[in-house]
């Protein structure tokens, strides 16, 4: 059976810039192994439902609770990979950060975040299939963006 973990691709709106260079990406370094870049995502614990386990993981990652965060519908990407030999899947969903001044709080398994632009995104997130699911967010975003005009 697949490991099975969920998270979200976090946003902010940078209010200087127009659109649509004005989308951030939350990326957070991880503390171990090869310190990849990574949006906040965890394990789904027993009997809790995917998109639970993303609000906890990253509550617990990043300090952003629901509260702070508004779920944009309609996207939803998976990742299917291996992790020393077993398979993974990973759920994506997009979340805006509602105040963008709003702090990142680390936890133990971060060393470090970065707010950054798509392409910047893409370079600290070294693996194609996350590359893919920031590219289909900004796609998503922009769309989403033409329709508030």
């Amino acid at each position: 059976m697949a490991l099975r973990a969920c998270g979200f691709i976090v946003f902010r709106l940078a209010s200087s810039i127009p659109p649509p260079d004005n989308i951030e990406y939350l990326l957070l370094q991880t503390s171990y192994g090869e310190h990849h870049w990574t949006p906040p995502k965890g394990h789904v614990d027993p009997g809790e439902d995917d998109l639970t386990t993303a609000l906890r993981e990253t509550k617990e990652e990043a300090g952003l609770g629901a509260e702070q965060l508004q779920v944009i519908d309609g996207f939803l990407q998976e990742l299917r990979y291996e992790v020393r030999g077993r398979p993974k899947e990973v759920l994506y969903w997009l979340a805006e950060l509602r105040d963008p001044g709003t702090a990142v709080t680390l936890s133990n398994e971060h060393q470090d975040y970065r707010w950054a632009r798509l392409e910047e995104a893409c370079t600290l997130a070294k693996y194609k299939d996350l590359q893919d699911t920031l590219r289909a967010a900004q796609t998503h975003l922009e769309a989403r963006q033409d329709k508030q005009r």
